[in-house]
């Protein structure tokens, strides 16, 4: 039976959010990144998509070691992006559109370059020195713990000025806050205020299980699980440095802030072996988070209906449960048409995945040139920016890849995103996906999304109904949306390969992909459809 609560009613409920990137977005100064005029001047293409929101990720003072997620000043915007007056006036615009504007905010970790950190590593006696992750080395000099770094080698860096090693769980130059530290946490929520009368309408929270750290400093212990590692990080299970079990008590009283200010919008970003208990323990109603964002589907390597039945079942919908939010791509994440698929392949993929998309229960997440079908751009090594992908390379497809500006122009020099040269080449083969060449047929892929993303917000069933899975043959997948009396089917074979079954007796089809002269009780192979249930 459905149920209707308060809750449903909230604008977030269901949402559709458009991820930005901004350095990739577009260039509006001529200096090959992109920046907050060059969004604001292309709000207008996001709003036709009939998003409910954007996320912006960061665009704050930083020197760019990890392209803003090592923060300098959290309450400023950087050089390269603008100025304050420029997100006011981006924010302005976007709610003119009737666009709901989400920013990152990183609490884990700052920038090495952060006043904070340059008074905390001064000595140890100053007003900061706890605001950081010190601690003594071992009598033989070696780091405190065996921890390792997201990003390679140990979480650890000597600091000669201390005497003391200080944390990082990702580079050296993003030096983890001491989260337990009060003082600490009141800035951070201060932090949070100060968006918020500045007009933004909710936080994306980066990192949030890395925010506190084991006390003792106990060592983790091996992994031993199967799976690839590429990364020293993956030979241990990360029990000690993310997921402390007094996170939630600091989520509880950011959220108590945040909702001072009205109906905002928080979602967490956890990532690990341990993300289905901390994703529902950080959004537990009904005083925590209001989403969680995970990586079900953003490091699947494949796409099966063992593995959507698998995400369906994360999120039942229980009486003490969360809200699920989900994502196919974003920046961290080669694009999932090219992790997905053969070439091609590529543009039924990517309409095939968007109906999909559309259909799951949760909040849902477009990233920057989704909507066109971009497949993963290639980026030569002597143009790599990502320190995760050089450090890598070649044994991953790194996150330059997805994060390759936006082409918006075929014929213009440099697809349109920029007058000049920019931070990453522009693939070629997005061109002839570019927004100018899609934007008036309405055949392409662009003209498909936005037909999904009204048929999500025409029907209740989609954007926030109840879930039903069915019972079907292993590769068939299929559930039912339901709302009050409207039920929706919707069946997708996800494979190469026909596959035989006969869906229930159904009204007119709301839509599909893959079906052309198919025979009854045949699913073509990367074939979905939509319908309503009798």
């Amino acid at each position: 039976m459905t149920r209707h609560t308060a809750e449903d009613a909230r604008w977030w409920r269901g949402a559709t959010i458009y991820q930005i990137y901004p350095r990739s977005f577009l260039d509006s100064n001529g200096d090959g990144i992109g920046d907050l005029p060059g969004i604001t001047a292309r709000l207008d293409h996001v709003a036709a998509l009939g998003v409910d929101a954007i996320w912006l990720s960061p665009f704050f003072t930083s020197p760019m070691r990890d392209f803003g997620y090592d923060v300098a000043d959290y309450r400023d915007v950087d050089p390269i992006f603008g100025t304050l007056a420029d997100f006011d006036a981006l924010i302005a615009r976007a709610h003119a559109l009737g666009l709901k504007v989400v920013i990152d905010q990183v609490y884990a970790h700052t920038s090495d370059e952060h006043a904070w950190f340059v008074e905390s590593r001064s000595g140890r006696d100053n007003p900061k020195a706890d605001w950081y992750v010190w601690a003594d080395a071992k009598p033989e000099g070696s780091p405190p713990s065996n921890w390792q770094s997201v990003f390679g080698g140990p979480a650890w860096t000597w600091d000669g000025r201390r005497g003391q090693y200080y944390l990082h769980n990702f580079l050296k130059e993003q030096p983890q806050l001491n989260g337990h530290n009060p003082d600490v946490q009141a800035e951070l929520i201060d932090t949070a205020r100060f968006w918020l009368d500045r007009g933004v309408d909710g936080f994306r929270l980066d990192a949030l299980n890395f925010a506190m750290h084991d006390l003792k400093l106990r060592d983790n212990p091996p992994e031993t699980k199967p799976g690839p590692r590429t990364r020293p990080f993956d030979f241990q299970r990360r029990l000690y440095n993310q997921g402390h079990p007094d996170i939630p008590g600091f989520i509880d009283r950011l959220q108590g802030a945040i909702n001072d200010h009205g109906d905002h919008f928080t979602v967490a970003e956890v990532g690990g072996e341990d993300a289905d208990r901390e994703m529902k323990l950080f959004t537990r109603p009904p005083h925590r988070l209001n989403t969680a964002y995970g990586f079900t589907y953003l490091y699947a390597p494949t796409l099966s209906a063992e593995v959507v039945r698998a995400a369906i079942a994360e999120w039942p919908g229980g009486p003490h449960e969360g809200w699920p939010s989900w994502a196919f791509s974003n920046h961290d994440a080669p694009r999932h048409v090219t992790r997905w698929g053969q070439p091609e392949d590529r543009d039924r993929l990517a309409r095939l995945t968007m109906l999909l998309l559309v259909c799951l229960r949760g909040n849902i997440f477009i990233y920057q040139g989704e909507e066109l079908g971009l497949p993963q751009a290639h980026v030569p090594f002597d143009r790599l920016q990502d320190p995760e992908a050089i450090a890598n390379w070649p044994q991953t497809l790194g996150r330059d890849g997805a994060r390759t500006p936006m082409a918006w122009t075929a014929d213009a020099p440099h697809g349109g995103f920029s007058t000049v040269e920019p931070w990453l080449p522009v693939d070629p083969d997005h061109l002839p996906l570019c927004v100018t060449a899609q934007s008036d047929d309405t055949a392409s892929m662009l003209a498909w999304t936005r037909d999904l993303l009204a048929l999500r917000r025409a029907h209740a069933a989609l954007r926030s109904g109840d879930i039903k899975v069915l019972d079907t043959p292993e590769e068939v997948l299929a559930f039912e949306r339901i709302s009050g009396a409207t039920r929706l089917l919707c069946v997708f074979n996800l494979t190469q390969e026909p596959l035989e079954w006969r869906a229930p007796a159904t009204g007119a089809r709301l839509a599909q992909v893959g079906f052309g002269q198919d025979k009854a009780g045949i699913l073509p192979p990367l074939s979905g459809f939509i319908a309503a249930l009798d």
